[in-house]
């Protein structure tokens, strides 16, 4: 159902043939300048936004005490939910 490799090597003659080898490379030199032109650009904002969403660790001391605390933790009754 899908495309087989004959078919794609016919598309890719024909386009060969109508546009030629020398402007499929400067096409090709071209997208390939955007495309790193468009990853720089991220990188440059993820750069930015890394150093200003970076976590302040601040260092707790505890102290040891006698106290305990004893926690018992239950998830509420679940709602019956309604048959449509």
């Amino acid at each position: 159902m899908g495309i087989s490799i004959w078919q794609l090597l016919i598309i890719l003659v024909i386009i060969l043939l109508l546009f030629g080898t020398k402007r499929l490379k400067s096409i090709g030199s071209d997208l390939g300048g955007a495309i790193k032109g468009f990853r720089e650009s991220l990188g440059d904002k993820k750069g930015e936004s890394d150093a200003a969403a970076a976590p302040v660790v601040e260092k707790v001391v505890h102290q040891e005490s006698e106290r305990v605390i004893d926690v018992e933790v239950t998830k509420p009754p679940q709602e019956d939910k309604i048959a449509r």
